[in-house]
């Protein structure tokens, strides 16, 4: 009985971690060194780091990142 409230326990606290820190961002621009600059703009301004998911250029760039806290 106690290891089912302590998985129940560990289950919900894990749900709640993962909810609170993962984030995803966008940011266009007309190069990816300008859009790397926004994300980064925007990653400070929440007061994490970042890693950068995705970037595609065509005319315009686009860069996805995820916000690590």
């Amino acid at each position: 009985m106690k290891s089912i409230k302590n998985f129940v326990a560990f289950a919900a606290l894990s749900l709640i971690s993962f909810g609170t820190f993962a984030q995803t961002i966008t940011a266009t621009a007309s190069t990816l060194d300008a859009a790397e600059a926004k994300v980064a703009a925007q990653a400070k301004d929440a007061g994490a780091s970042y890693k950068i998911t995705g970037a595609r250029v065509d005319n315009r760039a686009y860069v996805s990142a995820e916000l690590i806290k």
